[in-house]
């Protein structure tokens, strides 16, 4: 594995005379709670080189259900495959499903562990609070762990982050609970992933700490993991630069490593 810290986002220089590539298409998994905008800003920044896709993963209560839908619905046979927290899950749970599609795989404040009980409980604690009707005051506890401290003041990203709330909706965010506390245990799969994989995290993130990226990028052999500094849970709102850099660095083409097959 590489690590490396984050550095500043400059857009590509092209020579008139390149030839061009086909852009890679690429699946973008948002998190629980998030939709198409937690992607927005690398929707603008990675047009030039990828024919982007925001999976709607809010179907389905079961891990491999969801996987099938974004499986099922993708607009390409093969892609790339990026999914922050929850989305890295099903991201996880598609490779298991159809390791062949994936050409390439980024895999932002996750991990590949199965919830803890403790972590469960919690999850059907919140569960029971949007059943009887509190799902608005969710976004305000969960805050505090989602971005950096520095960034509670910025008021435009605790818009974004309750406006996907609120465009999630409380069934929605049931089935997604559901989904999560339902996913198998990744950790077994990771040294099948043969393609090439970014791990990538804040290094403030609250929810799903650094030493579970280092973990993954143990396991996946030529993994790169990627810091993000001065950063929470949600690296592609709070330093959306940096994410859509080393993005930008991961889509760019590379030779297969020879006699590897991936195994799902």
């Amino acid at each position: 594995m590489h690590f490396a810290s984050v550095p500043k986002w400059e857009p590509p220089h092209h020579d008139i005379g390149m030839t061009l590539r086909p852009k890679l298409g690429l699946v973008l998994v948002p998190g629980l709670l998030c939709d198409q905008l937690m992607w927005r800003p690398q929707l603008t920044a990675l047009a030039a080189v990828a024919d982007c896709w925001v999976a709607d993963h809010t179907r389905s209560e079961t891990m491999a259900g969801v996987a099938a839908d974004v499986l099922r619905d993708a607009p390409f046979e093969k892609f790339a495959l990026a999914g922050l927290s929850m989305g890295g899950y099903v991201a996880l749970e598609m490779v298991r499903q159809a390791a062949p599609r994936v050409l390439k795989l980024a895999l932002l404040d996750t991990t590949a562990r199965a919830d803890t009980p403790e972590q469960t409980r919690k999850r059907r604690d919140f569960i029971s609070l949007a059943e009887r009707g509190r799902f608005l005051g969710i976004t305000g506890v969960l805050l505090p762990l989602l971005i950096h401290p520095s960034q509670l003041k910025n008021r435009e990203l605790a818009s974004t982050i309750k406006r996907m709330a609120k465009n999630t909706g409380r069934d929605a965010f049931i089935r997604e609970e559901r989904a999560i506390i339902s996913r198998t245990d990744s950790l077994p799969l990771l040294s099948r992933i043969a393609c090439p994989t970014l791990i990538m995290c804040g290094r403030q993130d609250a929810l799903i700490p650094l030493a579970l990226h280092e973990e993954m990028a143990a396991r996946i052999s030529g993994s790169s993991l990627e810091i993000v500094e001065e950063c929470g849970h949600l690296s592609t709102l709070e330093r959306p630069a940096e994410t859509s850099a080393a993005l930008a660095r991961w889509l760019e083409p590379r030779d297969p490593p020879s006699g590897q097959n991936q195994g799902g």
